[in-house]
């Protein structure tokens, strides 16, 4: 810890924190080189670290302020198509059951593994645990959904077209990156330094596995499209295509210092850049436009946020909750019983995280549910 001031930390809200989080800033603000926090209004508590943060550092890494599902994000895309289309419960059924097929939670059988792209060679990570973890499992598991709040929703936009917006991340992949570097069981964030061989490693690594998540989304974005040309004749408009993830760290100049910018649940907010802020399953959901503000680290908000945990939802919520939160939305009611934790009420309501940072991004489209499909 050091022993210096704390960091000055900049807060976005929509509602009031509570103690934990709280106390989980506070100690973030006093580690060692850490300069500058920005707090986003989907904060919340996840283990030691508040998910919706924003932290800067000199030259000291912090993979614990990145968290384990490096490169975790978003995408978009439009497709040809009115969101009617899919009206009825037929179509939609049949939607649902291709993705089943076609998208597994996570996958077994190496014969139906996919390719790896040339630029995800494993021998390119730092270790030979590392290297060997990926030749096993990167290829499985690309193309994979994960659980969690990982998911595929189809929308409608304000003129009724047909968007795709897809969460999900590195799968186990960024998992082992940071267990290989600092720990699975560390209480408190363990510093790598940037400028030595264990701190560059880190680095590379870290890429590594975010480049693996883009190339993942990719993926089951390419398998949506397919079953959607071959279910409803709906084709991708490729220019429509929005990416941006909300776990990383990078090293950023701001006030005219390069500083290491970890954000974890936060999304990259630089001035026009376009981002996927995701409501939750039932409500709305927005693509935004940075405005680069700098206080908070060009950051914003990389969704709702969690109002109660996981483990709080399944036991606040039943199945009847589910559908009746859901009654707007295709879904497969066989999995209801996994979606309470995933609830629109279990999540802070999106509208007034957008409100709490308008000088952090502008909405440039809004975007209702009309199919969602989670791992299950």
């Amino acid at each position: 810890m050091s022993d210096t001031f704390p960091a000055p930390v900049s807060w976005w809200l929509s509602e009031s924190v509570d103690e934990p989080v709280k106390r989980a800033i506070d100690r973030m603000s006093r580690l060692d080189d850490v300069v500058r926090i920005a707090v986003t209004p989907d904060v919340h508590l996840a283990g030691d670290i508040c998910v919706g943060t924003a932290t800067a550092t000199r030259r000291l890494l912090y993979p614990a302020a990145v968290g384990g599902d490096i490169g975790c994000g978003m995408l978009a895309l439009a497709f040809d198509v009115d969101a009617g289309a899919i009206r009825t419960g037929e179509v939609a059924g049949r939607i649902l059951r291709r993705l089943t097929e076609r998208i597994p939670q996570s996958r077994r059988h190496r014969r139906q593994a996919l390719s790896i792209s040339p630029d995800l060679q494993p021998d390119d990570l730092s270790a030979a645990p590392l290297a060997g973890f990926a030749k096993s499992e990167a290829a499985l598991q690309l193309g994979t959904l994960g659980g969690g709040n990982h998911f595929v929703e189809l929308q409608s936009d304000e003129a009724g077209q047909l968007w795709l917006m897809l969460h999900t991340g590195s799968r186990a992949i960024g998992q082992a990156v940071r267990n290989h570097h600092c720990g699975p069981q560390a209480r408190m964030p363990v510093p790598l330094d940037a400028s030595t061989d264990a701190g560059r490693a880190y680095l590379n690594d870290a890429a590594w596995a975010s480049r693996y998540a883009a190339a993942n989304r990719s993926a089951i974005a390419q398998i949506v499209a397919d079953t959607l040309r071959e279910l409803i004749s709906a084709k991708p408009i490729e220019d429509s295509l929005i990416t941006c993830d909300h776990n990383h760290v990078r090293q950023e100049t701001h006030d005219g210092e390069q500083l290491f910018v970890h954000r974890k649940g936060a999304m990259a907010a630089d001035e026009g850049v376009a981002g996927v802020l995701p409501g939750s399953m039932g409500t709305r959901s927005y693509h935004v436009e940075g405005r680069g503000h700098a206080e908070a680290l060009r950051s914003s908000a990389h969704g709702a946020g969690r109002r109660f945990s996981r483990a709080a939802a399944r036991e606040k919520f039943a199945n009847a909750d589910v559908k009746h939160q859901l009654r707007d939305v295709w879904y497969d009611p066989r999995h209801a019983r996994a979606l309470r934790e995933e609830v629109p009420h279990a999540y802070k309501d999106v509208r007034e995280v957008l409100r709490a940072q308008e000088n952090l991004v502008r909405t440039t489209r809004t975007l209702r549910p009309v199919l969602v499909f989670k791992g299950a």
